[in-house]
């Protein structure tokens, strides 16, 4: 039986934010039942600012991924999406996500595994701490999603 509530699925992109495979990703997810979806992205960070001052800087690259992304995703998903600029580190922008607004599950959406800053650094797996569902797509396809109930 579904819940009345819609569960509640934090998306995390960057360069990826408007791919087939993550559009496919929020399509598939939004079939399987009734929720709600917020894009997430991690302000970019670059060159010496990663070192600097990471947490520091402008968001206009985050935001046009936001400007680009939303609308692709929204139609996937049959519904409004909320999105959100987080801090530049992945893990920590994920973590205030989950902390403040409490999502029940979070979709990642990295570059291919070979090319993957979010991948070396780990990052699907060290938000397991979370304890919240996580799928990784990678701009060349979804690892196995949870399969569907049967009808």
């Amino acid at each position: 039986m579904e819940s009345a509530t819609p569960a509640r699925v934090l998306v995390v992109a960057h360069r990826t934010a408007a791919t087939p495979a993550l559009i496919a990703a929020v399509r598939e997810r939004a079939g399987r039942g009734s929720a709600t979806f917020t894009l997430l992205v991690p302000a970019a960070a670059h060159g010496l600012d990663r070192l600097a001052e990471p947490d520091d800087l402008t968001s206009d690259e985050a935001q046009d991924t936001l400007d680009l992304a939303l609308p692709l995703l929204e139609e996937a998903a049959g519904a409004p999406i909320d999105g959100l600029i987080g801090v530049a580190q992945p893990f920590d922008a994920v973590s205030d996500a989950v902390n403040r607004d409490g999502y029940d599950e979070i979709i990642i959406s990295t570059l291919s595994p070979r090319v993957s800053r979010w991948l070396k650094l780990d990052v699907p797996s060290r938000l397991e701490v979370l304890g919240k569902p996580i799928t990784t797509v990678s701009a060349k396809g979804a690892t196995p999603a949870p399969s569907r109930a049967p009808a």
